[in-house]
């Protein structure tokens, strides 16, 4: 029996935004296509997934109603601690493929296993056989450090800072030394709520001239990127962060 094939399909950025994007900004019409015609899902949150789904039912017509859609949703577990580590093993979750049908794996917002969970479904997929299809569409993290001006041949993605204070401002410090004597550009992710806390934990700890790249509400309306230096954000006031926002700092 010929497997089916696991699709990687991006969402719009727009997930728990007060606006929405058109979706043909975010999403090519193959893309949609694409997603319109897969009837198994693995998913990191399925309420998502349908609300991403009736939206482009709205414009292509889906394979099965979408109550007769199968949406498997990760443990929540991989939700919080992330699935990079290789501790889940996700090889039951692609049954139907083995059977043959084509499945779609998504998450949030963005690309699925770029900072979101996923990569141990992929993972699985590859020890199973079943051939891997990631598809066009956008990446928070990548459309950020292209709009940053920062280093672009050297970076690195290290997720969320503690929360803790002086925990978060060690923190700050170590990816501050680490960008200024390697000049890799270090990118980092904070909860919509948090982002002033950490952008002022970021003008309390870093150097005066070390650069940081601010990109907020990315494919939104009003959407916008900043990069200067730590001395330049002071004379400013603080910027309005309540849309998902990209953190990076170098040299």
């Amino acid at each position: 029996m010929k497997v089916g094939s696991l699709f990687l399909v991006p969402t719009p950025l727009d997930f728990g935004c007060d606006e929405q994007t058109a979706l043909e900004t975010s999403l090519p019409e193959a893309v949609q296509l694409q997603a319109a015609g897969l009837t198994y899902w693995i998913s990191e949150n399925a309420r998502s997934t349908r609300a991403c789904l009736k939206r482009i039912s709205q414009k292509h017509p889906l394979a099965r109603p979408l109550q007769d859609i199968v949406i498997m949703q990760l443990p929540q577990a991989v939700h919080k601690r992330g699935d990079h580590e290789g501790h889940f093993d996700a090889r039951n979750l692609l049954e139907p493929a083995v059977q043959g049908h084509d499945m779609g794996l998504v998450c949030e917002a963005g690309m699925p296993a770029i900072a979101d969970p996923g990569a141990s479904v992929v993972r699985a997929a590859h020890a199973l056989g079943i051939s891997v299809r990631a598809l066009v569409g956008p990446s928070s993290l990548m459309l950020a450090l292209a709009s940053s001006g920062l280093n672009g041949q050297q970076f690195a993605f290290v997720g969320y800072l503690p929360q803790d204070a002086a925990e978060r401002s060690r923190r700050i410090s170590q990816l501050e030394a680490l960008a200024l004597k390697t000049g890799q550009t270090q990118l980092f992710i904070e909860a919509p709520y948090r982002n002033v806390a950490l952008f002022e934990a970021l003008l309390r700890t870093l150097r005066e001239d070390t650069r940081l790249a601010l990109s907020c509400g990315l494919t939104l309306p009003g959407g916008w990127s900043l990069c200067l230096s730590r001395r330049q954000w002071q004379a400013r006031p603080v910027p309005d962060l309540k849309a998902p926002t990209v953190f990076a700092i170098s040299r």
